[in-house]
Order: C-alpha cells, then structure tokens, then sequence
C-alpha cells in the first residue's frame, strides 16, 4: 500500500469575503503524479502553498509524513542575488563530484542548453542579480530538481521555457520517483506528466483519474449528465473532447480515455474548423495577397537573423511559429507588422515585403499594452466597437464577449488598475478582436490565461475566418488553434515541419548532436559552403526555396480538397458507388500528398 506522504482535512481559507476553499479534504500518496486546473484567482496557488505548510488555513489540519523531503517552486524565488549560478544551482559539490552524475548532468543541459550555461554572460559563474525573471526562474526549477526529493510541488514550471524546455521537463518528471503536485496551464504538459487531476472551483476541489484528457472527457460526460441535449452540444468542454478524440495532424498518441465512450459522447459534434467554409470567407475578405517575403533579410542590431527568405502567408493560411529563443521569432512577426502598419513603406534590412491592399492587422505582442487606468473593463471594449461580427452570421455584443473572456457583469466594472496580469492580458486579448481584424499576429498568447479562458479563445478562433500566426511555447494551444508548423532552427532559415513539433524536437536532437559531435574537432568548412553569396550556391538555395512555397501553396491546397471529400463521402455514405469514386480520389491526394512531404523534406534538408 502506498505510503501517504500529505493530508489535508476539512482545510479552510478566506480572502476577504471569498472563501477560495471550503472543507477541502485531499491527501498525497507516495507516486502520486497531480495536475492542478482551475480558473485564474479560485485558489489553485493557495491550496498548493497550504499544502506545503507555507501559508496557514482558516480551518482545518495539514499533515505531513514523519521525515517528509519536500521540494517546492513557487512563482518568487528566494535566490540570492549576490551569489553566481553556481553556488546556488551545484552548491558546495566539486566539479569532478557533479560532473559525474549523470542526473546533475542532465538537468542542467535541459534547462541551461550545456554543461557551461551558454545562455549566461558569464557561465556558471554569472552573478544571479542582474538576471531576468525568467532566468531566474529557470535558476530556481534546476536548483529544486538536483536535490533528492519525496514530493515535488511546483507553481507553473514551464513558464519562461522554450518548447524544448518543456518536451524536457516532462521526461525528467516522468522518470523521476518522486511524487508530483503540479499547478499549470500547459495542457500538453498535463497529459505527459499526471495520472489525476484536480480542478479547483468556488472552493471546493474535484478529483479525476488520469491526466488531462481524460479530466476533460470525466467532466464533459458528467455535464451531459446534467444537462439537456442542446446544452450539451453547445458546451465547450465537448468541443475540445471532439477535438482530442480525432487527434490534431502533430499528435501522435491518442489520450488514454475510454474510446467507446468518448466515440458516443462526441457523435453529433462537428470538427472544430470547417476549414474549406473559412478559407473561402478568409478569400472575400483578404484577396490573394495577404504577405508575400521576397528574398528577406532581418537583422536584430548587427546580428542577421534571417537571410534570403521567401515567404508566402496566405488568405485563411493558419501557422504556428516555433523556433530556439533569439532565432528571431518576434523579430519576423514585428517586420510584417511594420510593413503592414506602414502601408508597405517600412521594410526589411533587405528583399521586400509585399502587403495585401485589405489586410487589417492586429498584433498581440508579449508586452501587455498600457490602458487608462481608469477605464471601466466594459469601457476599454465598447471604446474599440459596440458589437463584433464573428463571421458566419454570428454576432455579440461587448459586453457578453467579455462575459465569454471571464468578466462578469459585476467585473466589466471593475478599474483596468484593479486588474491582476492575466485579467489585463485578457482584456487586451478582447480589444484586439473587437477591431474585427483579417489577419491576427499572436506573441505568446497563453501567458498569464487560465484552461477555462484559453479553451474560449480556442473557440473563438475556429470561426474566425482569416490569417492567422502564433508564436508560442504552449503546444497544446499551438496545435489546437492552426494547421501548419513553422521553424526557426537558429541557422537564419524559415522551414515548414509537415510533422509539427515532433519534427521540430527531433531536428533540434539533431543538431545539438551534431554541434557535441563537431566541438572538439572544429573542422574547417567544406568548399560547397563557402561559395559566394552571388555564386551558383546561392542561386541553387533561391531555387530550392521556390520550390519549397510551391509545395507548401499545393500541399495546402491538397489538405483543403482532402477535407472536401471527407465531407461528400459522409454525405453519400448509402450511395455505394459514389463513395467508391470518391474514395479513389481521395487515395490519389494522399498519394500525392506523400510524394511531395517527401519531396519537401529532401530539398529543406538541403536548403
């Protein structure tokens, strides 16, 4: 029988006149692995430090196991910031005692990229002071995780880690014995790491089994228990469970939940995109041409971080931006936005940027923008529009689309300046989309939003019929909300990753051994890569890029027509001979879909 490590008994705690928690009575056993969801402000945060014994409730009891090592991360270190990386990450160990220890050795390659610390001025012995907070941050998770533990609790680990980071974090968790309590937004994270959940709302706590999928198939089925037909259908819960059933193109595995059940539950629920409807809405309103990169240089200083790209991001085009910190992410977002706002004006250091006539652009960027403080929450809205057209017939009003982001009458009134960073990044999130935008530029959307918020984002963006880009760290989202991959692999070139981030994970593998491999013997260039920029080498590389947007533009088009047949053999599935027609049609697409992906991948390698 597992040991049991921590019980809470009729725990109690009050803010004010909120009770955030009410007779909660929950208990952690030895190779507990939970997940903790919930909204943002309704004690998820709370109820992990009472857990830790470092806040004290109103009413009832914390027990912790005689002996207990427990390790906690908090969302504010207690770093000192005089001392280096080193002393407070390996502390008094010589070099030789932690060098030697393959685990030591390993978390700190996955959280720093190497063994000398590159991302740091000074390596491991760069004074903690002058850091950033995420620098910090990721100081703080290394330190907790060298140390030999019986309970993990951490508060949002993966924020400030790139998508490797996070791909990392997840293994080392896995492989560790430790029991784990974990607080986060990542829903990718919380299906590879927790076996139960527990969702936190209006002071009580719900238990689940499993980990994020099956969270979200327990509580669906529950309120299709509990509710009419048409709730039902209507409820975003089952939409997502749609959504995770059929497996996004980048999934490879499917969650774990009960199949049978799952298939029932989600019978009458359309995909989440009717890709062809919003791409042939996204051609009325944008034309032809939305961006178009002709042989683009972006610099970032002196620094190039892209060099000859070409480009094309098309009417309805839905791609997710991934890439190594510094690659240049931003940077390439910011240079369309520029281009854009300028009316073509503003270009790149060199090649040009070509901007469709009815392009309207919002950008999201990672800095929450500066509102009268002042302003009534509803008042920041209406200022942009009263009402706003969601394409396909729908329409709301500012008020309930606040309602929709979390704000309820009593909070549209609410000050901007009482507002927490997650409720501003919300509010600026709505403002944005109240402008009634074509094409959306989105910079780390997922900071500072709870699952119940990003999930209403999610659903907005299935029927928004434009273009849209997404950087971000948070998988999960990425997946859910575009079809296509995009990489900057830090050598200064954009590349398409047919297999989304699994691809991208397994070239960064590559590379990173290839750099380990190419270290101690620095080898001189081959003469093919040092030919001239105006050489038969850059013209082969120019060539090879075409090549590449011609693809991409027909594999698109292939998914668009794929989508189409899927639809008329489920509309003729009693007419026996047409769905034998169709069918061979549709095997022709995948034929040729097949053959380019291949095609694609020998000339990216090469480019």
């Amino acid at each position: 029988m597992a040991t049991n490590l921590v019980n809470l008994e009729a725990v109690g705690k009050v803010y004010g006149t909120r009770a955030l928690l009410d007779g909660v009575s929950l208990g952690v056993n030895e190779g507990d692995r939970i997940g903790v969801v919930g909204r943002n402000g309704d004690g998820k945060t709370t109820l992990v430090r009472i857990l830790a014994k470092l806040e004290t409730p109103d009413d009832g009891r914390v027990t912790h196991g005689g002996g207990l090592r427990l390790g906690v991360l908090t969302q504010h270190d207690s770093l000192d910031p005089a001392a280096t990386v080193r002393q407070e990450v390996i502390g008094d160990l010589a070099d030789h005692e932690w060098a030697g220890n393959a685990r030591i050795r390993d978390i700190i390659t996955g959280l720093f990229g190497g063994l000398d610390m590159p991302g740091f001025p000074q390596g491991p012995d760069t004074v903690i002071g002058p850091l950033s907070g995420g620098e910090r941050r990721r100081i703080a998770l290394a330190k907790l995780l060298i140390a030999e533990q019986d309970l993990i609790v951490l508060d949002e680990p993966t924020n400030h880690l790139d998508v490797e980071g996070i791909s990392w974090l997840a293994g080392h968790l896995r492989a560790r014995r430790s029991a784990l309590v974990v607080v986060t937004h990542d829903r990718w994270f919380l299906d590879q790491v927790a076996t139960r959940m527990w969702d936190v709302q209006r002071g009580a706590v719900h238990e689940y089994e499993g980990g994020y999928s099956d969270y979200v198939f327990a509580r669906a089925e529950r309120e299709r228990i509990a509710a009419t037909e048409e709730t039902k259908r209507q409820n975003l819960m089952r939409k997502e469970l749609a959504w995770l059933r059929r497996g996004a193109p980048a999934r490879t595995s499917k969650p774990r939940f009960r199949i049978e059940a799952a298939n029932e539950l989600i019978a009458d629920v359309p995909p989440p995109r009717d890709t062809a409807e919003l791409m042939k809405f996204a051609n009325s309103r944008l034309g032809k041409t939305v961006f178009e990169l002709e042989d683009v240089t972006v610099r970032a200083g002196e620094k190039e971080l892209l060099k000859h790209l070409t480009w094309q991001l098309g009417p309805g085009d839905r791609v997710g931006l991934v890439g190594v910190n510094g690659a240049g992410k931003t940077s390439l977002l910011r240079a369309l936005a520029e281009a854009a706002y300028s009316g073509g004006e503003r270009q790149p250091a060199a090649g040009k940027i070509k901007v469709g006539r009815t392009v309207k652009l919002a950008h999201l960027s990672q800095e929450v923008a500066e509102l009268d403080r002042g302003w009534r929450v509803l008042e920041a809205v209406e200022r942009i529009r009263q009402r706003v057209d969601l394409g396909k017939g729908r329409e709301m009003t500012a008020s309930q689309l606040c309602e929709k982001f979390g704000f309820t009458k009593e909070k549209q009134w609410t000050p901007v300046a009482d507002l927490s960073g997650g409720e501003r990044r919300r509010l600026q999130i709505l403002r944005l989309l109240m402008d009634e935008p074509n094409v959306l530029f989105l910079d780390e959307p997922t900071n500072d939003l709870d699952i119940e918020t990003l999930t209403q984002l999610e659903d907005l963006l299935d029927g928004w019929p434009g273009s849209l880009v997404v950087i971000s760290h948070d998988r999960y989202f990425l997946e859910r909300t575009t079809d296509r991959v995009m990489a900057l692999l830090g050598d200064a070139t954009l590349r398409m990753l047919p297999r989304g981030i699994d691809e991208y994970l397994e070239r960064r593998q590559r590379v990173l051994a290839q750099d380990k491999a190419s270290a101690p013997a620095a080898a001189a260039p081959s003469a093919a890569r040092q030919k001239t920029p105006g050489g038969a080498g850059a013209k082969d590389a120019r060539a090879a890029k075409k090549d590449l947007q011609r693809i991409e533009r027909r594999l698109d088009r292939i998914g668009e027509q794929e989508s189409g047949l899927h639809a008329q053999i489920a509309e003729n599935a009693t007419d026996f001979e047409k769905v034998a027609k169709l069918d061979a049609e549709l095997r022709e697409l995948v034929a040729e879909r097949e053959e380019l992906e291949t095609r694609w991948l020998e000339l990216a390698d090469g480019v």
